[in-house]
């Protein structure tokens, strides 16, 4: 089996969500960005090297963690890709993609259920940017709200897939 196929094929909804999940996250990584110059409010910034660093690592590993949604839909979420010593080959229980799936879904719906009320609630002029980066931030941030229960629901796709394989005996 190489690192595309599964064990049992994966609906093409699923493909689709996985996809979706790191196009969420993209416009927030990349609005992040003009933080480091700018602060969002047009007066130029004097960055440190740690904040610049921090900003570019939180948008990589933001994005990083996003590509690992597909996981739960690639061969390389059920069993050890060839290139890992001593465990290539391997199943992989469904609980060790399960667990962390379900875990990060819980808490990106939370963390950002809560900067959906906070924004809806104080609305865009509480906001500390520019007049324009506000619209910018609200539908950027808005959109990364579907992260978590995007991957919820791919998390219950590969459960069902998965969980009835192990139980058929595949």
């Amino acid at each position: 089996m190489n690192t595309t196929e599964t064990e049992l094929p994966v609906p093409a909804w699923a493909h689709r969500v996985a996809h979706a999940i790191p196009l969420v996250a993209l416009p927030v990584c990349l609005w992040r960005l003009p933080v480091i110059s700018h602060g969002m409010g047009g007066e130029p910034l004097s960055p440190t090297v740690g904040h610049i660093a921090y900003v570019v690592a939180l948008s990589v590993l933001s994005e990083i963690a996003a590509l690992l949604s597909f996981g739960l839909v690639r061969g390389w979420g059920e069993r050890v890709p060839a290139w890992v010593p001593r465990l290539r080959g391997n199943l992989i229980p469904p609980a060790a993609a399960l667990i962390p799936a379900t875990a990060g879904g819980l808490a990106l719906t939370a963390i950002l259920g809560v900067w959906l009320y906070n924004a809806l609630t104080f609305g865009p002029e509480a906001w500390p940017y520019a007049p324009g980066w506000n619209v910018l931030a609200m539908t950027v941030s808005g959109l990364m709200n579907l992260w978590g229960p995007l991957v919820l629901i791919l998390a219950y796709a590969y459960y069902r897939r998965r969980v009835t394989a192990v139980r058929n005996g595949r």
